[in-house]
């Protein structure tokens, strides 16, 4: 199994988790009411997390090995594309979260996870089309 091909891996677990973030889960928050989002909420975030951080790592090392071996448009883009999707991770959506466990507005929380949410979903679906796409490259 090669570098590529794992990349290409952990980027397809990404878009089946983002798109059922974005569809399923961030909508079904609402239907919660404040005390029991409270209570499952806390229980999802460390649960998800078991998922989502091993993934994040992976595709962040993975990326970096890929930019160090090579450096084109793939490796660059993608890189910039992975380190961007740390910063907003972490600078917005973890807040968001927190708030969320600190018992404030929640469905005003709810309602920015999920417009928010759009701009990770469309950078890791445009992540996993060009991993998707220089795979293909590589390999045919």
């Amino acid at each position: 199994m090669n570098l590529e091909f794992i990349r290409l891996l952990v980027d397809a677990g990404f878009i089946v988790l983002i798109w059922a973030v974005q569809l399923v889960i961030y909508p079904s928050f609402k239907f919660y009411s404040n005390a029991n989002l409270l209570q499952w909420h806390r229980l999802y975030t460390k649960r998800v997390t078991v998922i989502v951080l091993p993934l994040m790592v992976s595709q962040l090392v993975l990326g970096f090995f890929q930019l160090f071996q090579i450096q084109n448009l793939y490796t660059i883009s993608s890189f910039i594309i992975i380190l961007l999707l740390w910063v907003i991770t972490f600078t917005m959506f973890v807040p968001l979260h927190q708030s969320i466990d600190k018992g404030q507005p929640i469905y005003n929380v709810c309602n920015k996870l999920k417009k928010k949410n759009w701009i990770r979903t469309l950078l890791w679906s445009l992540l996993f089309i060009i991993s998707f796409l220089n795979y293909l490259s590589l390999n045919s």
